[in-house]
């Protein structure tokens, strides 16, 4: 009896993590482990070799999110067409918005990373809210993980009157941003409307004349859009 109490006590940082989860996301965690590992930057456990960074969970994190926010807003504006839905669902999910989450849960203060690097905090913190995100996941069900991210995060955390107010434009931001790298950005017409297409334009930006993303829409101005946007999201940029 002795022994299995000492084999489950928790550590201080075990116990340090468990109040973190119920306090901001209102859980407490079946398998702790997976939790530690959510919040390990690749940069920590580079340096060892019984410890695994938090990069695959951030990757499934990043999927459940989506679908997540995706059927919020499904049902939030059941009167919107899918190209309303997509643009209000990149408002909330790219990696600026991610990272100010991150930030507000004061994700820092429980992730393990090597300090003196040039690593940016705010990077980290957005992506260990996916793994975090992931990790509830997997320790317990779509269910319950859809409930923990409307109530705690989208409640607390997303200002949905300010996201509704924003008017993001793509290109101006792919524009910017090729300005600032020295590169030279351009738009081509792919597909011209016509009866045939539903009358739809196809547009793909071409950066030092190499082919990146694709969009279209009923007009040039529309396809040129979204055609920035898969672009922007191609080169990791939101």
């Amino acid at each position: 009896m002795l022994r299995f109490f000492f084999r489950n006590k928790k550590s201080d940082s075990d116990l340090k993590l468990i109040s973190f989860l119920v306090k901001k996301l209102g859980y407490r965690p079946k398998n702790l482990e997976l939790f530690h590992k959510a919040l390990t930057h690749k940069s920590y456990s580079n340096l060892r070799d019984d410890i695994q960074s938090n990069e695959r969970l951030e990757y499934l994190g990043d999927t459940v999110i989506d679908l997540i926010v995706a059927h919020f807003l499904f049902e939030k504006f059941p009167d919107r067409d899918e190209g309303y839905l997509t643009k209000l669902k990149s408002k909330i999910v790219n990696r600026n918005m991610l990272s100010q989450i991150g930030a507000e849960l004061e994700l820092a203060e429980h992730i393990r990373y090597k300090t003196g690097r040039s690593i940016r905090v705010a990077t980290i913190e957005g992506n260990a809210f996916e793994a975090l995100i992931g990790a509830i996941y997997l320790d317990s069900d779509f269910d319950t993980t859809k409930k923990i991210f409307n109530n705690y995060i989208i409640r607390n955390y997303v200002d949905l009157n300010q996201v509704l107010e924003q008017e993001i434009d793509f290109k101006s931001a792919l524009l910017i941003w090729g300005q600032k790298n020295k590169l030279a950005i351009t738009y081509k017409i792919l597909q011209d409307a016509a009866k045939e297409n539903d009358y739809q334009y196809i547009s793909q930006v071409v950066i030092n004349e190499k082919e990146w993303g694709m969009g279209k829409g009923q007009s040039k101005k529309e396809a040129e859009q979204q055609a920035s946007r898969e672009t922007l999201t191609l080169l990791g940029v939101q």
